[in-house]
This record gives structure tokens, C-alpha cells and sequence, in this order.
């Protein structure tokens, strides 16, 4: 095995590992929510200093490797993937931080009625969110774009379901009724991690589109190949 082949080998280890800790960071963040947890927030808060230091520290990896062994072809292909992936990674740990912030800072003060959560349909958000944040993580690990692809139909879904439950806060936010139930800070709240979970789905897609094009331009080349030889 050449010392590239290692680099390149060590480098999907290390992006696979901050896949797992990023996944993870979303799933304790749904549940710190949804519990109200201030030491489940605290434990993400933790990890995200960790998150911050794999991006740079992969990074600087693929720069390096670019620099000492000149790689080509789907050697490049994946170091240039790496290099994108981990930014979204990164950021998607981010939204999961974020999230998890209104609960550490005790920001939320005020139960938020089960019926508005129903109304806006969170759980069906958080969890299309998170199938896609799965989908993406495991069509880069297996190198299966149809894995990958299956991002792009649960993002109509996300965008639709992310859709409805703005205009339902929007109305309720307007609404001029002194016996809601429900506070304008928490409805401001609700938005914010409404938008998160959105922008998390939008990032799943962009390592989806790194996967693709690194493991399918890989496949288009081989066929280019075999057409030669013929």
C-alpha cells in the first residue's frame, strides 16, 4: 500500500468519525428539546468545541495531501469532497448547538403548548431532517449514490412540511387574540429552530452532491477506460 493510499485511507476514517459525532450531536439536540434537558444541552456544547477541531484538523489533512502527493483522478476527487463535507459538517453541528442553546440558556421559560408542536408538525421536521442527515452520512460511507439521491425526494418533503409550519407561526404570531396560548417568545423560538432543522436538510443534501460527484465522476472514468481499451 502506497503512503497515499493511507492518507486517503486515514482521511475517510476521520471524516466517517466526524459524520457519527455530528449525527450524534443532532439526535441529543431533538432530545434536549423535546425534554427540556439543561444537561443534555450542556453535554452538546461540549462536543461542539470537538466538531470545530476535526473540520480543521481534516482540512489541513487534505491540504496536505494535496500538497505533498499531487493526487489525481478520484484520489483528488475525494479530498476535494472531504473538503466541503467537513464545512457542512461542521455547520450542521452548529444548528444542533444552536438548538440546544435556547434550552441551556433557560431562553424557553415558558412550556410550549403540544398542540402548536403538532400544528407545525416539529417532530415530522426533525425527523426528515435527521433521515436525511442518515442518508447522507451512509451514501458517503457505502459510496451509494442511490442512497445518496434518496436526500434529494425527503428535501421536497422538508421544504414543504418547513413551508406550512412558518405560514402557521406567521398567522399565530399576527393574531391579536389576548387568550392564546402561546408566547410571542416562544413562537420566535419555535421559528428559529423551525429555520435550523431547514438549513440542516439543505446541508445533508450538499454532502449527498459531494458523494455523488465523487464516487460517480470515479465510475464515469472507469467507463472511459473500458471504452479505450475496446
Amino acid at each position: 500500500m502506497t503512503n497515499i493510499e493511507k492518507e486517503l485511507i486515514q482521511l475517510k476514517e476521520d471524516i466517517i468519525e466526524m459524520m457519527h459525532l455530528v449525527q450524534g450531536q443532532l439526535k441529543k439536540a431533538g432530545k434536549a428539546f423535546s425534554q427540556q434537558s439543561i444537561p443534555k444541552s450542556k453535554e452538546i456544547h461540549k462536543v461542539e468545541n470537538r466538531v470545530n477541531a476535526m473540520e480543521l484538523g481534516i482540512s489541513k489533512d487534505c491540504e496536505n495531501i494535496i500538497a505533498l502527493y499531487n493526487p489525481v483522478a478520484s484520489d483528488l476527487r475525494l479530498v476535494l469532497a472531504a473538503l466541503k463535507i467537513v464545512i457542512y459538517l461542521e455547520r450542521i453541528g452548529d444548528h444542533a448547538d444552536k438548538i440546544a442553546r435556547y434550552v441551556r440558556k433557560e431562553q424557553i421559560t415558558d412550556p410550549i403548548n403540544p398542540k402548536l408542536l403538532d400544528a407545525i408538525q416539529f417532530d415530522a421536521i426533525f425527523e426528515i431532517a435527521l433521515e436525511m442527515v442518515n442518508d447522507a452520512i451512509d451514501g458517503f460511507i457505502n459510496e451509494d449514490t442511490e442512497v445518496a439521491r434518496l436526500v434529494f425526494v425527503k428535501d421536497q418533503n422538508l421544504n414543504k412540511l418547513h413551508g406550512n409550519a412558518i405560514e402557521t407561526l406567521a398567522k399565530l404570531g399576527e393574531s391579536n387574540d389576548p387568550d392564546k396560548s402561546e408566547s410571542m417568545i416562544n413562537i420566535l423560538y419555535l421559528f428559529s429552530i423551525v429555520n435550523k432543522l431547514e438549513r440542516v436538510g439543505d446541508l445533508a443534501k450538499n454532502i449527498a452532491e459531494e458523494t455523488i460527484f465523487y464516487v460517480e465522476a470515479k465510475v464515469l472514468k472507469h467507463t472511459k477506460v473500458t471504452k479505450k481499451k475496446k
